[in-house]
């Protein structure tokens, strides 16, 4: 995938600030990078990538009720709904009644579902294009990476 020019850095270069702001520009730059990627492939596999998403985010091995869903994906229940919607119409996930708490619904991954899972994690795991970097760059990348990061919390639904 070739990326755009990143534009030139307005601040002065040598001194802390510039060298921050041009950081955090390519920084963005290779996050939309990444995002269109994702998003192209999420497309081909027929998902948006708000239900990829959801998907990815539940347990094949634990079904669990739309609200507790809403919260992992950190947005509202209404926008759930439209999202599980979406995966049962995809026969992804199935409404079941939870066995105990027969008032609640839990999403249950279906087989098909388990798959598309596996394959969603495959796209939001590919690394093309960290493909010219050596093991020691990688590695150095990842470490100040994390050490910036907001330690992983999941962005808002639909995002």
């Amino acid at each position: 995938m070739t990326l755009p020019a990143v534009p030139a850095a307005r601040p002065d270069p040598g001194g802390r600030s510039g060298l921050a702001a041009e950081t955090v520009r390519r920084i963005m730059h290779v996050a939309f990078a990444i995002r269109q990627q994702q998003d192209t492939e999420i497309a081909e596999l027929g998902l948006t990538p708000a239900v990829a998403r959801a998907l990815y985010e539940l347990d094949p091995d634990r079904p669990l009720p739309a609200r507790d869903l809403a919260e992992q994906l950190q947005c509202d229940r209404s926008n759930v709904t439209a999202l599980v919607d979406k995966l049962e119409q995809a026969g992804l996930v199935q409404r079941r009644v939870d066995p105990t708490d027969r008032r609640q619904k839990t999403l249950v991954v279906t087989n098909a579902g388990r798959l598309m899972r596996q394959r969603v994690h495959e796209v939001m795991s590919d690394s093309r294009l960290l493909d010219g970097l050596t093991t020691g760059e990688l590695a150095a990348l990842r470490d100040l990476v994390r050490k910036v990061s907001d330690g992983g919390r999941a962005q808002g639904c639909g995002t």
